[in-house]
């Protein structure tokens, strides 16, 4: 899958500035290189060409709207991973008997926490983590089992609904069997949505029992207990109880660990359970709330063993040898999916957190390792956003090193862009050049999958050239996966050369629709003459001739101006927010008004930097309160829209510089870092009226 960005290497290019007699010397060494290593690789670099341009999916009949589906599956669509296993709790059992004693879930240990104090006075918790602890798959089953009686014995049942709120974690993912295997309907909501979200949740919901973290229960659960009338169950799944005791009456708080051993006298009393359908509710998956307050999801166990099987089709030679970092929210759609898949598969999969994951996150004490160091994962999910940090910080590195280290980096950067276009592979640059890079991430990641939102064509190369591995974008919503297309916004399915339109999704993995919001699902989905579910996506889509499906603009993002032009605000973003000065953007537009504004979060560094230079003094927040200082930036924005090919009317006009990061705890953006449009101009009403002129 593509996004709208070009993706040509010729335009993807670093530039260097190199003694012109040295570069030719270095391009003759190049060019000699390439002819010795031509005739060895010549069959492989042709069958990677061959499978370059292959075609990879196609209508299914010659009508302009008629569904476009994978070469693969052009008769059926992929619904069954295993034969016999339509629920996950038979996918879960298939795993356990075929890989018994091997690893499964791994979880480091703290070896020591401390509080390390900034230049600026602000305290960070810093902490030591040794290695990783193993459950085997066996392990991971009876703990599941033993959980699920524990709940049946605290009055769960069958078809009723069950709310997690609790960080990634492998307690997270032995919750979620239990509930699978005894049909009970599991409620996520993410662990940084605010109170109101998450009180509308369980409200909505109605349940009764609720598992959640120690640390998550005295920081947001204790302040609204008592506006959730129903609930009788708290789990922990920490290991020690929470301080905290003032519940509400009727309210009873449990360790997992007490629960489970409530299970294990269930199954000495041989108490039986009730089996799910592949019908059957597996998970009601509450949305990041992007668009307004959060909507549950209905998922099916068929739906979710559709979606696992098409994504296990898409990962070469997926087994046992493989390991996978957990970090992403499970109350995510692609990380719960990415781990069902591993899981099926004989993977390990450890867990880790966005402050641990590396050698210089937030949290990890200097000189100590992050989770990716003592791990080394095969296979890593990520949002853009993270993505798009690692590039800035490799690139920002880059650039602090000495002339000759810097062009020798961008010389072999360029000649493997040119040899992946070829199809052709460079091992030396790979072990000589990019080998410090990949070990931001362990050194052995084969496979890089993007989701959430869409990945710039800038990042995505980048990381597939320097951490040398395929990087792929899954392109995908809560309620689906898949594609097709229908009219909007002036784009047509008949329109030339490739037919474009709004993407439907049709398939066993389209799901039931929002739990108690007939209206809405009226809305976005609907059935055709055949019989067949459709999930209107309000995404806009291309077909490119091989298949390949690229996302051109969305619904929402579509702006008409004043004049009645329309912009795409994503597009615009995405044109910009890969420049060193930006760290994030959002821009913004309407009807009433002939240009584009904007609001920036500006990297500090960056920015700082640009205000010396400029010969402009005073704080963090003075600086980005001048006015001064978003004319500076401001021209920074506009020459590189005009290089990226944007429009005149596209490009901001006007910004606003927030001296704050936009993070899920402030509620401006997502748990996947999508942007909250809604939320932002609501944060920032007083700056639009100001750049737009009060009225």
């Amino acid at each position: 899958m593509n996004n709208h960005a070009s993706s040509k290497p010729s335009t993807m290019k670093l530039k260097q500035t190199i003694n012109p007699i040295l570069l030719y010397f270095i391009r003759f060494v190049i060019y000699v290189y390439t002819i010795l290593t031509y005739i060895p690789f010549y069959f492989l670099c042709e069958s990677r060409q061959e499978k370059s341009n292959q075609i990879k999916a196609k209508s299914v009949n010659s009508e302009p709207d008629s569904a476009y589906r994978s070469i693969d599956s052009l008769d059926s669509l992929a619904s069954v991973l295993y034969p016999g296993c339509n629920t996950l709790d038979k996918v879960f059992l298939y795993a356990k008997n075929k890989f018994k004693d091997k690893r499964l879930l791994g979880t480091r240990e703290i070896l020591n926490e401390e509080d390390e104090i900034q230049p600026n006075g602000k305290v960070f918790k810093k902490v030591i983590l040794g290695h990783y602890n193993w459950l085997s798959y066996e392990d991971v089953f009876t703990r599941a089992l033993d959980f699920g009686n524990g709940l049946q014995m605290l009055g769960q049942k069958p078809k009723t609904n069950i709310a997690i709120f609790c960080e990634t974690r492998a307690e997270w993912m032995i919750a979620a069997q239990a509930c699978f295997m005894y049909n009970f309907q599991l409620v996520t909501l993410y662990a940084t949505l605010g109170g109101p979200a998450i009180v509308h949740g369980l409200n909505e919901t109605e349940v009764t029992n609720i598992i959640t973290s120690k640390e998550l229960l005295q920081t947001k659960l204790k302040d609204i207990v008592s506006l959730v009338p129903r609930l009788r169950h708290i789990i922990t799944v920490d290991r020690k109880p929470p301080t905290w005791s003032e519940f509400p009456k009727g309210v009873i708080v449990h360790t997992m660990t007490a629960v489970q051993a409530l299970g294990v006298k269930a199954n000495m009393e041989n108490k039986a359970h009730s089996r799910p359908l592949p019908s059957d509710i597996a998970v009601i998956m509450y949305t990041s709330g992007s668009t307004g307050i959060p909507k549950g999801v209905m998922i099916s166990h068929s739906n979710i063993i559709a979606s696992i099987t098409g994504m296990a089709r898409r990962i070469p030679s997926l087994g046992e040898e493989d390991v996978y970092i957990g970090y992403l929210p499970l109350a995510h759609v692609l990380e719960l999916s990415a781990e069902l898949v591993c899981l099926s598969h004989g993977c390990r999969i450890g867990y880790s957190s966005p402050q641990t994951l590396a050698d210089q996150s937030s949290k990890i004490k200097k000189g100590s390792k992050g989770d990716t160091s003592m791990l080394k994962p095969t296979l890593m999910a990520a949002v853009p956003e993270i993505m798009d940090r690692i590039y800035k910080n490799v690139m920002n590195k880059v650039n602090e090193m000495s002339s000759f280290q810097r062009n020798l980096f961008i010389l072999a950067y360029n000649y493997k862009m040119e040899q992946i276009a070829k199809g052709c592979s460079t091992p030396l640059c790979d072990r000589f050049v990019f080998r410090n890079v990949r070990r931001l991430l362990g050194g052995n990641i084969r496979l890089l999958l993007c989701g959430g939102a869409p990945l710039s064509a800038t990042t995505q190369r980048f990381m597939n050239i320097c951490f040398c591995c395929p990087v792929g974008q899954g392109y995908g919503l809560t309620e689906s996966t898949g594609a097709g297309t229908i009219t909007e916004g002036g784009y047509f399915n008949t329109d030339k050369p490739h037919p474009r339109g709004e993407i439907l999704i049709g398939g066993q993995n389209v799901t039931m629709g929002y739990y108690k919001n007939e209206e809405k699902t009226q809305t976005d989905f609907f059935e055709d003459e055949n019989g067949q579910r459709w999930l209107c996506t309000g995404d806009i889509g291309e077909f490119d001739p091989d298949g390949c499906l690229k996302i051109i603009d969305r619904k929402k993002d579509l702006v008409k101006l004043q004049a009645g032009e329309y912009v795409s605000l994503g597009k615009v973003e995405a044109a910009l927010k890969n420049l060193p000065l930006i760290d994030n953007i959002c821009a913004y537009a309407n009807s009433y008004h002939s240009y584009v504004i904007g609001f920036v979060v500006p990297n500090q560094k960056e920015l700082t930097e640009l205000a010396r230079t400029k010969g402009f003094k005073g704080t963090w927040e003075e600086l980005c309160n001048s006015s001064e200082m978003e004319n500076e930036v401001l021209k920074v924005l506009s020459e590189a829209a005009t290089s990226a090919s944007l429009e005149k009317f596209e490009i901001p006009v006007k910004i606003r510089l927030s001296p704050d990061p936009w993070t899920p705890e402030t509620g401006l953006v997502t748990d996947a870092f999508k942007l909250k449009r809604k939320e932002l101009k609501t944060h920032y009403q007083a700056d639009i009226e100001r750049m737009y002129g009060r009225k």
